[in-house]
């Protein structure tokens, strides 16, 4: 049995089954989506999701879904599943599957009397094609299968409705048929490694219901257009392989592609290799640029998102050419544009948010980390030195750097930190001034900054920065350290008590400005106010102002999101903080938060981890499917726990060998 596996007491049970999502890309923007029994749930889901530049930023639904049907003696199986208004299901095709796998791609086995029919499904590398192979595992009689294309042809974040405007019509191609609905969508090519029957019988499909849409108060009905089916008989053993993508494909080649596709993917045979896959995912090339996606569904590359996730997501996994195309070749060009005020030209969202080029310098630190200080200071010393300079100067539109050595941060029209929801356009959480977690990193900066800089030679620079990071130190402590813990923000006269994950970057981060009893206050509270099996909650439930369930009201949960909403991307900071105040003896209990993290493996959006949690058990997933800054997460705990697990076995290996000379020396 397979990492992921679920059987048919889990599939057959669509109050189970429905709640769980799956989804693939080809890095490249595109996507394929939908829940374990193939019922969409979201308008987000489809067959074949992707970006269309000519069309706007967002991604686009072509192909909604796939409609399988088995026919044997004239007697037709439909092992489609949709749901319709009053919970109302149809046609039921979920009470054939048997089992469903995802140890290498997403495989979903259906039984129909004698017959045992296997569907995988896969996105093409690079390319937006989706494939999906059928074989014919086990069949007592003649088999024919009947195919019913769902078109959209929308925008993921509208819903279509039946009119007059939408062509029905279906062109020849090899060995199947390709249909446009609208004028400045791409064709839509859907196409056969066999040849097929093409039965033209246009018809809408209404009122098709996404549930999760009406659980988060949006509209959720849609009509679907079904041009016709396909038909195609099939004899045991044999496969066939769907391909549905905008350019049409040579159909003599699909078994070569699926081969080679194949050969590409990472098997899930535990927590690790299944994160791994996960991250790899929020890849996407766009020509000779490559960015890192802040998740999806509906998530785009957003700056701060990439410099928190980008080295968990590329150094952790062993994908340093990923590090090198997203860092390297793509976001520092970014950087020096937004620095040089042409902003206008750069591709990632967020750039000019104040802390977003700190997390750029922590990027570079955790570069450092795995590999050496001296290979980092020859790559990023520079400009991490000009981007310290760049804020000294004033020239953040965004942050001011005051005579104490502290930044600060307007965040009472606009937010100005990542605890960004709002109301009627103001910040919920106007956190303003001396910000906590932006002044820790700016501590952070300059010290390894200096650190690279004496790797260069320039002692007398470091020996500055060394000197400023020193005055900001003082500062820190003075301003946010109110003798219990440290204040969330401070302005003029004004302290910011309450208790938040924000201060918690004071002690996760390599420099702290704390000292030891410092940190370990710090800590404490963390552990005992906020800390979850999913992460750390955004307000501890002492506080008025805790709201900790994301729930169907659209302004409900903006008030939620940072006010006792937990966020799983809060764990890289706690666990490097416990582990830095409590070093190995922490060990056992990161391994016990672990244990929190894996149960979501099989859980919602499978292999990978939702954006945030509810901070009450039963800690629902809401938010995107998938979360760059989740995953990024969890993979950084792993890798402090790596860490200290091989610093223990180094040190017991040395132990042991001591030992040993002095049992010779005797």
């Amino acid at each position: 049995m397979s990492y992921l596996n679920f059987d048919k007491t889990v599939l057959v049970n669509l109050e189970r089954s429905l709640q769980k999502e799956m989804i693939r890309t080809n890095r490249a923007g595109v996507y394929n989506s939908t829940t374990l029994v193939d019922c969409n749930t979201r308008k987000y889901h489809g067959q074949l999701v992707m970006p269309i530049p000519t069309l706007g930023d967002d991604n686009f639904v072509l192909l909604s879904s796939l409609d399988e049907t088995v026919i044997q003696h004239g007697a037709e199986f439909n092992l489609g599943l949709h749901e319709y208004s009053d919970n109302h299901f149809s046609p039921n095709g979920h009470k054939y599957i048997r089992e469903f796998d995802c140890e290498l791609i997403s495989r979903t086995t259906y039984r129909v009397g004698a017959m045992i029919l296997q569907k995988e499904r896969l996105l093409v590398s690079f390319e937006p094609r989706v494939l999906i192979r059928y074989t014919l595992l086990e069949s007592g009689s003649p088999t024919t299968l009947r195919f019913r294309p769902f078109l959209a042809f929308r925008n993921v974040n509208e819903l279509t409705h039946e009119n007059p405007l939408a062509n029905a019509n279906m062109d020849e191609c090899e060995n199947g048929r390709y249909n446009r609905m609208y004028p400045g969508f791409p064709n839509l090519y859907m196409q056969f490694s066999k040849a097929v029957e093409y039965h033209h019988d246009p018809q809408w499909y209404k009122d098709i219901v996404y549930r999760k849409e009406r659980d988060r108060g949006y509209a959720y009905k849609e009509d679907l257009l079904v041009p016709g089916y396909f038909e195609l008989p099939m004899k045991k053993g044999e496969s066939v392989i769907f391909a549905g993508g905008v350019t049409e494909c040579k159909t003599s080649q699909l078994k070569a592609v699926w081969k080679k596709e194949l050969e590409r993917r990472i098997r899930r045979e535990d927590m690790f290799s299944t994160l791994k896959n996960s991250a790899s995912q929020f890849y996407k090339r766009e020509g000779d640029k490559c960015y890192l996606l802040a998740g999806f569904p509906w998530f785009k590359a957003d700056a701060r998102a990439t410099f928190f996730s980008v080295a968990s997501c590329t150094l952790d996994i062993d994908r340093p050419e990923y590090w090198d195309a997203i860092v390297n070749k793509t976001a520092i060009d970014e950087i020096l544009k937004f620095m040089h005020g042409r902003g206008n030209e750069i591709k990632m969202t967020g750039m000019d948010e104040p802390d977003v080029l700190l997390w750029f310098i922590r990027a570079c630190q955790k570069y450092a980390h795995k590999y050496t200080v001296r290979e980092a200071a020859d790559l990023y010393g520079q400009l991490c030195l000009d981007i310290i300079t760049w804020y000294r100067k004033q020239n953040h539109p965004r942050a001011k750097l005051h005579q104490n050595g502290l930044l600060w941060v307007d965040g009472t029209q606009r937010p100005a930190t990542w605890m960004n929801s709002t109301e009627n356009g103001w910040p919920i959480v106007p956190r303003t001034g001396y910000v906590v977690e932006i002044n820790a990193l700016w501590y952070n900066a300059m010290r390894f900054t200096a650190e690279m800089l004496r790797e260069m030679g320039k002692e007398t620079s470091a020996d500055l920065m060394e000197y400023q990071a020193e005055i900001t130190k003082d500062a820190f402590v003075k301003t946010f350290w109110n003798g219990l813990y440290l204040n969330d923000y401070v302005i003029d006269n004004y302290q910011n008590k309450e208790v938040r994950p924000n201060m918690i970057w004071a002690v996760g981060l390599p420099y702290s400005p704390l000292d030891r009893k410092q940190q370990k206050a710090v800590v404490d509270i963390c552990t005992k106010e906020l800390l979850t099996p999913k992460g750390l909650r955004t307000l501890s439930p002492k506080s008025g102002l805790f709201y900790p369930i994301y729930n169907s009201n659209a302004a409900d949960r903006e008030r939620a999101l940072h006010n006792g909403i937990i966020w799983p991307s809060t764990i890289t900071a706690y666990s490097r903080a416990y582990m830095n105040v409590y070093k190995h003896s922490g060990t056992s209990f990161m391994e016990r938060l672990l244990v929190g993290f894996e149960a979501e493996m099989d859980q919602l959006t499978i292999g990978t981890l939702n954006e945030f949690y509810d901070g009450y058990p039963p800690y629902k997933g809401r938010g995107g499917m998938s979360s760059a800054p989740s995953v990024a997460a969890v993979i950084s705990l792993m890798d402090t726990l790596r860490k200290y697990e091989r610093e223990q076995r180094e040190a017991a290996e040395k132990a042991a060998l001591e030992a040993q000379g002095k049992e010779a020396q005797q």
